[in-house]
């Protein structure tokens, strides 16, 4: 039987989300947690995972130039539009090139009209993801290499490994902390799931950005949920974003008012649902309402 796949997502970064995943992680209690915000996944910092497996990403090509082959004629420099190539001037006098990997854009230009053949044109190693045992169940997670791309073939990889498990392991729920914004790692994290929960926060760039990832949502066909976090912090704009998100289709859930402990609980690597927290008994009951009628 296929999982059902809950997403939290944000218009913007900041507004809790990832606190609130791990919440509703410990809630559920037999879920596999997916951290698809393996651009900045900081999921592991409240979970504590255990690595079982760790496998690496690789995506795209880059060229690296074989110096002992290399006859310094310049021609990668003249065609590489992306000032990929570096020019190193030896005491020898002679000329030799490398290939910045950070610019290199792996179009393959400098690999097909080197007249030496002697540029390679590697696999690119962009980062890792890691399957590991956390104190309330499995979770898939990645990390992302510094200026690396592709982050949205690697949030394909994770929810597929976090599906696979849950089939395994017959756990019928996949909780899925998304990224911020709108971009391609976002909809390759809300594809086809079984709903979106966005949380927000009540300041004018949260309702904004409420707007475009809703926009998202709906253009994909995702039943989708509002609430706000640290309403109480705003409580006019508040109302306004609950209204826009009714007149755009999404229904609202709970809220959640602003608590200091919060960020004590964060510091002990631990979630406001396990300490006595104002927080974490509206969380809990954010979670019953998706869990009730979300699914």
């Amino acid at each position: 039987m296929k999982p059902s796949e809950i997403v939290l997502i944000s218009g913007k970064g900041g507004t809790g989300k990832t606190t609130i995943t791990a919440s509703f992680a410990i809630l559920a209690g037999n879920a596999v947690i997916a951290d698809c915000d393996v651009d900045a996944a900081d999921l592991h910092l409240l979970l504590s995972p255990t690595p079982i497996e760790t496998h690496e990403f690789k995506s795209g090509h880059e060229a690296v130039i074989r110096q002992e082959d290399c006859t310094g004629c310049g021609r990668c420099e003249q065609l590489c539009r992306f000032d990929a190539i570096e020019v190193h001037n030896n005491p020898t006098s002679t000329v030799t090139y490398s290939v910045d990997s950070v610019a290199c854009d792996g179009c393959g230009v400098c690999v097909r009209f080197c007249p030496a053949q002697a540029i390679d044109f590697p696999e690119r190693t962009c980062g890792e993801w890691m399957k590991s045992e956390t104190r309330i169940g499995p979770m898939v997670h990645a990390r992302l290499g510094i200026a690396s791309e592709n982050s949205g073939k690697l949030v394909s990889i994770v929810r597929a490994e976090a599906r696979r498990i849950a089939i395994d392991r017959q756990l019928k729920l996949v909780l899925i902390d998304g990224p911020p914004g709108v971009g391609c790692p976002v909809i390759a994290s809300i594809t086809g799931t079984s709903l979106a929960v966005i949380i927000t926060e009540p300041t004018v760039s949260g309702e904004h950005d409420l707007e475009r990832v809703l926009g998202l949502v709906n253009h994909f066909g995702i039943p989708s949920m509002v609430s706000i976090n640290k309403w109480d912090l705003n409580p006019d704009i508040s109302e306004r974003i609950e209204g826009k998100a009714v007149r755009l289709g999404a229904r609202v859930a709970p809220r959640i008012r602003y608590d200091s402990t919060v960020t004590q609980a964060q510091i002990d690597g631990k979630t406001p649902v396990e300490i006595e927290s104002v927080a974490g008994k509206e969380i809990a009951k954010l979670w019953e309402y998706v869990s009730s009628g979300g699914l």
